[in-house]
């Protein structure tokens, strides 16, 4: 017979990894929100309300900002599925495991794919993206603006008006980095971006808000096609249709605009949470959050080096949200860990690729993006250094955290 467990009762954690993180405890409310139908004029209104949020959020004019319902991978595919016609040219500067997954995406399309590299740890000069997009002629630029892999933040302020000057589309991955990091949609001139919630926004992963230009919906409008079940008379069927139906922009924006075209069943739950993270920023401010990540992160940076950690990677180009740190000599990286996790509830993250076991990535993002939360894990992350042989010196995170801090710093 089956044993049947009893309610799901996760224990406590504090999620100072790469994301997922700690989530806002009002977003954790909005979830539990009542159920209403996908037409009910409550869930229509609410969905226009998130749009308009979002806008705030990307610093965005744009019509076409919505939620891809799925991780924030879900966002990257429809992005890019939608934007990319086979044997299209794409660029990708990769500097972390995630600029590879963008071209890996770009491959799926069956697009011609070009890659530029840097060692994971550094950033591409804006000189070096413009001779490749000069050389390459792609007809989309796939960038990631923070790769929590490596903890870089590339500088993209310069290149949307590089991408215009050659009619280049220019979408950005900014799952890591929107909310804690400056990011301005139309002021630099973006075509496309996607995001999750589980980083600085403060949610759970499952919802990818999205952004998209003027330019980037003409390409979108130009591959419409509407599935037989749904289709009226004179609805678009381009023979150049987007080939994938749950990643379909074009039939996803109908539902999310004023036709409310069936295209699923939008995740109401997912739903209330996203507009919740939208709504604490917008409340905070965009410019004051921004801060706070770079005030929290600023200690934690200061209390790993308090430590004796080395810090991974150009510290100039660094997240503000996340810090990624040497593993020290003769401390078995993933037990120490774990009894970070066991005798604390703390939660912190390895790497992948070369710097898997080499690493460790610390975040101070969203609700943990304060005070408390970064003073708790140096103080636990010293006990476990000790126990592990790690020469460290008493309270030196703390003492270096606070001195960022300053008198009544929080």
């Amino acid at each position: 017979m089956t044993r049947i467990p009893g309610p799901i009762d996760p224990p406590a954690r504090l999620l100072m990894g790469p994301g997922p993180i700690s989530a806002y405890p009002s977003v954790l409310r909005a979830m539990s929100a009542e159920l209403v139908g996908q037409y009910d004029p409550f869930m229509t209104a609410t969905m226009t309300e998130t749009q308009e949020l979002y806008r705030g959020v990307w610093a965005t004019a744009n019509e076409a900002t919505l939620l891809i319902d799925g991780t924030s991978r879900a966002g990257i595919e429809a992005a890019m599925i939608s934007l990319i016609r086979p044997g299209d040219r794409v660029l990708v500067p990769v500097f972390g495991r995630f600029g590879h997954l963008l071209a890996e995406i770009a491959e799926r399309a069956m697009a011609e794919v070009h890659t530029i590299e840097v060692p994971w740890g550094q950033v591409f000069p804006t000189t070096v993206l413009e001779e490749a997009i000069v050389r390459v002629r792609p007809h989309l630029l796939a960038l990631v603006q923070g790769d929590t892999s490596t903890t870089m933040l590339q500088p993209l302020d310069e290149v949307g008006a590089i991408c215009a000057e050659h009619g280049v589309l220019f979408y950005t991955d900014a799952t890591a980095s929107l909310g804690g990091n400056a990011f301005e949609a139309d002021a630099w001139g973006l075509d496309a971006a996607t995001a999750g919630l589980q980083k600085c926004l403060g949610g759970p992963s499952g919802s990818a808000p999205i952004t998209l230009s003027e330019r980037a919906v003409e390409v979108i409008r130009s591959r419409k096609r509407v599935e037989a079940g749904i289709r009226e008379a004179g609805d678009e069927d381009s023979p150049d249709f987007i080939r994938s139906n749950y990643f379909d922009l074009g039939m996803i924006m109908d539902y999310w605009g004023p036709r409310r075209l069936n295209h699923h069943t939008e995740a109401t739950s997912m739903l209330y949470a996203a507009r919740e993270c939208a709504r604490v920023l917008l409340l905070e401010g965009r410019d004051a959050a921004i801060e706070r990540h770079r005030l929290h992160g600023a200690a934690m940076l200061a209390g790993v080096g308090g430590l004796g950690l080395v810090v991974f990677g150009d510290v100039a180009h660094k997240m503000s949200n996340v810090v990624a740190v040497e593993i020290p000599d003769g401390v078995p990286g993933d037990a120490a860990r774990a009894a970070l996790l066991q005798d604390f509830g703390i939660e912190i993250g390895t790497s992948f690729g070369p710097l898997h076991g080499r690493v460790w990535r610390i975040g101070t993002m969203g609700y943990n993006a304060r005070k408390g939360a970064v003073l708790q894990t140096l103080a636990s992350l010293e006990t476990v250094l000790r126990r592990f042989g790690a020469p460290v010196s008493a309270g030196g995170g703390v003492e270096a955290a606070m001195d960022v801090y300053g008198p009544g710093g929080d």
